[in-house]
């Protein structure tokens, strides 16, 4: 692990721990995230919102996965258990949000649409850090924060998880290859189970079909892979589609806009 890494690693910790108590709205702290740097699995008191200025990164919890694209957001509620992969090397903003305000936010993990305004506000908090006066500037962006971000839209950059060891060990699989075009005969086959059963445990685990899901799937791994500066033909083409026009039209269907769009309304 390098020196930049392993700094980082105690700041983290130490803004987790011993000043997670103080009685601020918000803690903030920036980083840049290197590609060989993950966190182990933890939790942690405060709401965290994490937002990638710059890189991709891939957030996991017990209830599946999330990717955040460049100047995307995750919201991670407090006692979540969760760790945090970057695909490159990321500038990330972290705010840590006081408990005496997590009545008013959701409790599951969500990617979300940051406007031009918060993220303006998440680039000066994240300034502030752990030692700002009650009642100061510095305190009351912090809560014109907290009104920011009671109006986030999740965006649709979830990927479910599951809890069925069989169906675990299908996503699994489906996750490493997600070009391959391989139906639902053979991951049935695969773990031992009828396909009916397991059309039955996607519906039941992640409330989609075995090609909503795997479609997510893709949306997901493309993201992902936009993000990192990848072509648009060359994505098409390794996740399987016939033309870039055809993943063009599924991208634009599931997020709204021609991935060339999207993500320059992101920079």
């Amino acid at each position: 692990m390098t020196d930049n890494a392993t700094s980082l690693r105690k700041r983290y910790r130490s803004t987790l721990g011993y000043k997670i108590d103080a009685a601020l709205p918000i803690l903030g702290l920036q980083s840049l995230i290197i590609s060989e740097l993950e966190w182990d699995f933890h939790i942690h008191p405060r709401g965290q919102l994490a937002y990638a200025s710059t890189g991709v990164i891939k957030v996991f919890t017990d209830a599946g996965s999330w990717v955040v694209p460049p100047s995307q957001a995750v919201w991670i509620p407090a006692g979540i258990h969760h760790s945090v992969s970057p695909e490159i090397s990321s500038e990330i903003r972290h705010l840590f949000i006081d408990p005496a305000y997590l009545h008013r936010f959701p409790t599951e993990c969500s990617v979300v649409e940051v406007s031009s305004l918060l993220r303006e506000l998440i680039l000066k908090v994240a300034d502030f850090g752990e030692d700002y006066a009650d009642n100061s500037p510095a305190s009351r962006v912090c809560h014109v924060i907290l009104d920011e971000l009671q109006a986030l839209k999740p965006s649709l950059l979830h990927l479910p998880g599951a809890s069925d060891r069989r169906l675990r060990r299908i996503m699994q699989g489906m996750i490493k290859q997600p070009e391959t075009g391989t139906g639902l005969a053979h991951w049935s086959a695969l773990v031992g189970a009828s396909e009916r059963t397991v059309s039955r445990l996607f519906i039941k685990e992640t409330g989609m079909s075995f090609q909503q899901w795997r479609k997510q799937l893709l949306l997901h791994e493309a993201v992902n892979r936009l993000g990192k500066g990848d072509s648009v033909i060359n994505v098409a083409l390794d996740l399987g589609y016939h033309s870039p026009s055809a993943f063009v039209s599924m991208f634009k269907k599931a997020l709204g806009k021609p991935p060339g769009q999207y993500f320059k309304d992101l920079s």
